[in-house]
């Protein structure tokens, strides 16, 4: 496929600072940031009358900085300091949405020839010589349009998600009586009361020739906020009778005991998703004794305003860092509802969670599509000069 260097067909010129307006004018101009790359959540203003302007045309590169290599397009105003715009020289020839597109896939390539020790900066030379593969302009409009479709179908996922997580906090929240924080109808007593809380086996131990087996194990790196990410499960050599203490059984809650304060207490429920698996001593495991509470309602509860509050305030807190200890998470001040009423929020949680699993293999399967049409569409192997796009009502 002929290719052209990017240095070819554009100009770069770079952002510079500006004051934000307080109270806009119809004469004012939008103001364009990083996060105004990916959406338009936020518009900000501003009254400077000098500034380097972007129009639907050009792409929009951060040149600096951790988000360095993001790219925008379709947009107007007066880019900042840390942005590039990239304007094509002749828009008759190459679509601005085609040319986004296509270095939106470079991104790895832009951050691996990157310069800066600390803070990442655009390389100049590196960016130019990116090869543009050269298609009609016709086929460039079928490509972006289609992109851009699976772009905005991805997006609806991941926003019917979203709606779905924000579903679950508030049934919890009216359910429990906790949007008001209005407790005292409930029990409430120390977590120690009804369950039982161990911290987890310590790496790198000394065993003086015992007889040890390799078994799975969770790290902090495993336990989200909410999930458990099992992508990757190390093992580690522990003893039998570790085993039969650490192993850990359905309906565990497992918690963190530290981290960023934002990520406190966070944790989820272990469902037994693989054999005979343990956890390490920055996990706690909480397991209820008898039917005492059931471990769905207590993970929201964790993660809840009123959970996460409790650990804030108990948490011995250094530079960034934010831990708890096994006698401040015992001390948990657990609200006990009637146990039918948990009961039917877990019943809530596994029906939503039911229509989370199929919404997240959906885009799982978009991003898939989106990632082969990129490999095969830039090189030529797809060809879409006689294929119909269809509008977004069919």
């Amino acid at each position: 496929m002929k290719t052209v260097k990017l240095a070819s067909l554009i100009t770069i010129s770079k952002g510079k600072k500006h004051t934000v307006s307080e109270v806009p004018s119809p004469q004012s101009i939008r103001m364009l940031g990083i996060d105004d790359l990916r959406n338009d959540t936020l518009i900000r203003m501003t009254d400077d009358q000098d500034g380097v302007l972007a129009c639907d045309d050009d792409v929009l590169i951060a040149w600096d900085g951790a988000n360095a290599g993001t790219i925008g397009y379709g947009k107007r105003g007066y880019i900042g300091s840390t942005i590039s715009r990239l304007r094509l020289h002749d828009t008759s020839k190459f679509y601005a949405p085609f040319i986004g597109m296509f270095l939106q896939t470079n991104f790895s390539y832009l951050r691996k020839t990157a310069t800066g020790a600390t803070i990442p900066h655009i390389n100049r030379d590196a960016l130019e010589r990116i090869p543009v593969p050269v298609f009609a302009y016709e086929d460039q409009i079928r490509i972006a349009t289609l992109f851009s479709k699976v772009e905005n179908l991805i997006s609806r996922r991941r926003e019917q998600l979203k709606q779905l997580d924000e579903l679950l906090k508030s049934v919890f929240l009216e359910m429990f009586c906790l949007e008001n924080g209005n407790v005292k109808k409930w029990i409430i007593e120390p977590l120690s009361a009804c369950t039982e809380i161990v911290s987890g086996v310590t790496k790198g131990k000394k065993y003086n020739g015992n007889k040890l087996r390799d078994v799975p194990y969770m790290r902090v790196a495993n336990v989200k906020d909410g999930y458990l990410n099992l992508s990757e499960i190390k093992k580690i050599e522990v003893t039998e009778a570790e085993i039969h203490k650490y192993k850990l059984m359905s309906g565990d809650l497992l918690l963190t005991e530290g981290g960023d304060p934002d990520k406190l207490g966070r944790g989820s429920v272990w469902n037994c998703d693989i054999d005979e698996c343990i956890h390490q001593n920055h996990i706690f495991r909480v397991r209820a004794l008898g039917n005492s509470v059931n471990p769905v309602f207590l993970s929201a509860l964790m993660a809840s305003k009123y959970g996460k509050s409790f650990f804030l305030k108990a948490a011995k807190q250094t530079t960034g860092i934010a831990s708890i200890n096994s006698t401040q998470l015992k001390a948990f001040p657990l609200i006990r509802p009637p146990l039918k009423l948990q009961n039917r929020f877990a019943a809530i949680v596994e029906k939503v969670e039911g229509l989370k699993s199929c919404y997240q293999q959906s885009l799982a399967e978009l991003e898939n599509i989106y990632a082969s049409l990129s490999q095969k569409v830039f090189i030529g192997k797809l060809v879409l000069s006689r294929s119909k796009v269809v509008d977004d009502g069919d």
